[in-house]
This record gives structure tokens, C-alpha cells and sequence, in this order.
């Protein structure tokens, strides 16, 4: 027996996959992105500290989450932590929290590689002027360090939107989900799953070429 591919019903459910799934998976990965950015640099400044218990804290941090699976994580956010300190769950918050903190452990690594990458001699020739550490690092290191950081920071944004996924185990409905519920109302699975999946491509393609163009950008500013 031949599949008979129904372009009819794809078109049905496409509304409800990009006006609904698309649109809340971008909403959560991009803050947790945010999330993940601003735990990030704090965590990489912790990193590269003189002081110890700022060193250690900061490597437990990014030991645990980076090696630990998300999905654990988001249990642990979800099930465990409103259990032990008595709170009623918020399952939207706890998803993004669940992607920021996730986030934050890869992005703290990208932004400490990208501040050690720039020469040393820069914050020498910067304290040597009389600028503060304070002050060399926010506006001599950080800012050529985040530059150098774009296109990872990229590709960790295009590996959250993928890996946001999994917050399905916990109820939200962002585009996985969505497929779900619709192949458990109609079985197209083929149909439902494929557009799915050139869904997260068409997303994941743009925000590489938005990307690239941001890289470019900086490397004309470069050279002027």
C-alpha cells in the first residue's frame, strides 16, 4: 500500500504550528538566551577571578550544567525544587528559567575563552593609562571579547531553540508539543512530524544567516 501524502491536512495545521508552537519556542529560547547571556558573563568574570571562592563556585556551576542532561534539569526545576522548599510550580517560568541556567554554563564558557583570547597586553596598556580593572574590562576587553564571541553565541542559541523540545515533558506547548497533540487528535504523523522538522530548520537557517550578516557587519566597522 502507498502513503498518501495529504497536502490538505498540512495546511491546516500550519497556522497552528508556527502561530502557536514557532512563536513560543522562540519566546522561550530567546529569553533564555537572555537569561543564559547575563548568567554567562557574570559566571566567565567569576571564573577568571583571583578570588577562590568565586573560582570555585563559578567551575561547580558550569560543571554541573554543562555536564548533566537538560532534560534532568528541567525535572529537577519542575518537580524537585517545589517540592523541597514548598511553592506551587509555574511551568512557563520554570521552563525558561530551566534554558537560562542551562544556558548560562555554555555561554559562561564562550565569553571566558573570548576574554582570554584577547592579548594581555590590552588590559596592561589600559591600567597603564589609569584606568580602573573595572574599567578596562567593560570597555577594552568586553567589547572585543563579545565580538569574538558572536558566532558561538550563535550557535548556542540555534542549539537552545532546538533543545527547547524538551520543556514538552512538562506541559508547554511550544512546537514539539504542539505536533504532538495534533498527531494524537489526527494520526498524520508523517505529514505532522516532517513539517515539524522544516519548521525548526527554516528557524534555525535564519538565525545563522542573521548571524553571519552581524559578523559581516563588525567586519566592515572593522575596517573603516
Amino acid at each position: 500500500m502507498v502513503y498518501e501524502w495529504q497536502w490538505d491536512f498540512v495546511w491546516q495545521i500550519l497556522p497552528q504550528l508556527v502561530f502557536k508552537g514557532a512563536v513560543l519556542t522562540v519566546e522561550l529560547t530567546t529569553l533564555g538566551v537572555l537569561i543564559g547571556t547575563v548568567i554567562g558573563l557574570f559566571t566567565a568574570l567569576f571564573r577568571l577571578s583571583r578570588i577562590k571562592p568565586l573560582q570555585w563556585l563559578a567551575a561547580a556551576y558550569t560543571d554541573f550544567f554543562r555536564g548533566t542532561p537538560l532534560l534532568v534539569q528541567i525535572m529537577i526545576i519542575q518537580y524537585a525544587l517545589p517540592v523541597v522548599f514548598g511553592y506551587v510550580p509555574n511551568v512557563w517560568i520554570n521552563a525558561v528559567a530551566a534554558l537560562g541556567i542551562n544556558s548560562g554554563a555554555y555561554v559562561a564558557e564562550i565569553f571566558r575563552a573570548g576574554i582570554q583570547s584577547i592579548d594581555r597586553g590590552q588590559m596592561e596598556a589600559a591600567r597603564s593609562l589609569g584606568m580602573t580593572y573595572s574599567q578596562a574590562m567593560r570597555y577594552v576587553i568586553l567589547p572585543q571579547a563579545f565580538k569574538i564571541s558572536i558566532p558561538p553565541l550563535g550557535n548556542e542559541f540555534i542549539a537552545l531553540l532546538k533543545d527547547s523540545s524538551l520543556v514538552s515533558v512538562i506541559g508547554m506547548q511550544e512546537l514539539m508539543n504542539t505536533g504532538k497533540l495534533i498527531v494524537g487528535a489526527r494520526p498524520r504523523v508523517l505529514e505532522t512530524y516532517l513539517t515539524v522538522a522544516i519548521i525548526y530548520l527554516i528557524m534555525t537557517m535564519s538565525i545563522s544567516r542573521l548571524v553571519a550578516f552581524g559578523e559581516r557587519r563588525l567586519a566592515a566597522g572593522d575596517h573603516r
